[in-house]
């Protein structure tokens, strides 16, 4: 379900709602329809055991046209070259959403990361990146954290570069460790600025997180800092979920103790009441923010979703199909481009520490965040309500509106 609904239709789908608000051009919708490009890898990895295995590694660069590309690196099993070219172009939009001077970008791995070793892993990222050293760089191509891969995956790919240029590039890479020119506020970034942007979106529509009951689907890093934020602004988050299950208290859950009980055992379950992942999905709840992977909410459980709101603080949580439905069924999504701004904000931040090799305090992070997420929100909620849209298809007029000058601006080479 998930896969056959991360599709250019989709997509395209929703771009046409937005267009008849845009002040676009055929040229420049031809740049958004088509990626710059995509490169397909066949990589060779010796193995533990020392056999030697091929593993199939996507990038894709869709847009330049504001600035040079970046976008993470996914290892997931059963990763495709059309996975990483529509995520790619969300990232286009949601840089040009923030007003970041950058494109978007993706890339991924097929691979399952749990099926291999640390050693693996290091030897299949290492491959991956001197494949790409040609096309990757701070002023072209920036890498950056996914699905599956984290700050050590980035140490790894720094270095990796290093080796086949013969210099350390920092900015080539974000999400790297603080020695390594990382950031403050790079694990905390997403599910802050997507628990903040909720609050302010419920406080448009004239209501309080505070008392206000949330579930959280995905207690990763993301997740578990949504969830956090969410119980310090007053909510009472009641469910939340990772690989092993769920757990649920109806007076809400102790995040601290949760966090701690996930770290002890592995998983959130038998923390408080078990339920299912679908049982989460479907709770009476104000708030569902969705943090796992694209297509948590699809055409085949979209019907049973009873929350108010439901925010996608990771890319794609919500499919097309299913936000149709929700949609008609007065269900407020308030979508990745605007949720899950702070993890692009704040990877926009350490490439330009690294850039001038100055680097800020948490707090002013943190701050410099909040500036340009709520000046991105602010915008995309005044259309909304003035032009009674959406909040994706505001949000989409502002990207296209400046996807569109920037193509204009530059013209076409030749």
């Amino acid at each position: 379900m998930r896969a056959s609904g991360l599709n250019w239709q989709g997509l395209m789908e929703q771009l046409q709602q937005a267009l008849p608000h845009c002040e676009v051009t055929d040229q420049s919708l031809a740049y958004f329809k088509y990626p710059r490009r995509t490169v397909s890898l066949n990589l060779p990895v010796r193995m533990d055991d020392g056999s030697v295995r091929m593993f199939r590694a996507y990038r894709t660069v869709h847009s330049t046209s504001r600035g040079p590309s970046l976008g993470g690196v996914r290892l997931r099993a059963g990763v495709s070259a059309h996975e990483c070219e529509v995520l790619a172009a969300i990232m286009t939009l949601k840089a040009a959403v923030a007003d970041l001077p950058l494109g978007g970008a993706k890339g991924g791995i097929d691979v399952d990361p749990e099926s291999i070793s640390e050693h693996e892993r290091q030897g299949l990222i290492r491959r991956y990146t001197s494949e790409l050293v040609e096309f990757i760089g701070h002023h072209e191509d920036i890498l950056a954290p996914d699905v599956g891969s984290d700050e050590q995956a980035m140490a790894w790919i720094l270095d990796a570069y290093a080796e086949n240029t013969g210099e350390t590039t920092s900015g080539v890479v974000v999400g790297k460790p603080i020695p390594l020119g990382g950031s403050y506020g790079t694990k905390d970034a997403r599910g802050r600025s997507a628990a903040l942007v909720t609050g302010q979106v419920l406080e448009q529509a004239g209501r309080s997180l505070r008392r206000a009951r949330a579930a959280v689907y995905g207690f990763g890093s993301v997740g578990r800092t949504a969830a956090q934020t969410l119980a310090a602004q007053g909510a009472l988050v009641v469910a939340v979920s990772d690989q092993g299950g769920a757990t649920y208290a109806s007076g809400g859950l102790d995040i601290a103790d949760l966090s701690a009980h996930r770290e002890r055992t592995g998983s959130v379950r038998g923390h408080a009441t078990d339920i299912t992942l679908d049982e989460l999905t479907e709770l009476d709840v104000d708030v569902l923010l969705l943090a796992y992977d694209y297509g948590a909410i699809h055409a085949g459980n979209a019907h049973a979703v009873r929350a108010d709101y439901v925010v996608e603080a990771t890319n794609r949580a919500v499919l097309p199909e299913a936000e149709r439905f929700l949609k008609d069924n007065g269900v407020t999504v308030i979508p990745d481009l605007i949720a899950s701004l702070g993890g692009l904000v704040v990877n926009y931040l350490e490439w330009v520490q690294d850039a001038s090799n100055f680097f800020w305090t948490e707090e002013e992070i943190e701050g410099a965040i909040d500036v340009r997420v709520n000046a991105a929100l602010d915008e995309v909620l005044t259309f909304a309500r003035t032009r009674r849209t959406d909040l994706r298809t505001a949000a989409y007029v502002v990207a296209l509106n400046r996807l569109h000058d920037a193509t204009v601006m530059r013209g076409v080479y030749p």
